[in-house]
């Protein structure tokens, strides 16, 4: 099978299995969540994976610039979930993706 040119990437091999994790660790929260932080967290983590490996198809400097910052913004979204959970008793608090 042909492996392109972003799975070669250490970065989105990591976050690929960074959203593994996320997927693994969101099955837990309480089914009142899917709709809310679980989707959220599911959608924002896939986000980044999908725009470092969307980034490997543009050729100007400024369109790869455009998906790493999107790839930036969804990660921040990762973490600002991550921050509350264990506040709302989601996950523990020393779950660390």
């Amino acid at each position: 099978m042909a492996e392109y040119s972003f799975e070669k990437l250490d970065v989105w091999k990591k976050v690929k299995n960074f959203t593994n994790e996320i997927y693994k660790v969101t099955a837990q929260f309480p089914s009142s969540e899917k709709l809310g932080p679980v989707s959220k967290l599911r959608r924002a983590s896939i986000s980044v994976s999908s725009n470092i490996a969307e980034r490997t198809s543009k050729v100007s400097g400024a369109d790869q610039g455009r998906f790493y910052n999107t790839a930036h913004s969804s990660a921040v979204k990762v973490l600002k979930q991550q921050i509350m959970s264990p506040e709302l008793e989601f996950i523990d608090e020393k779950f660390s993706c």
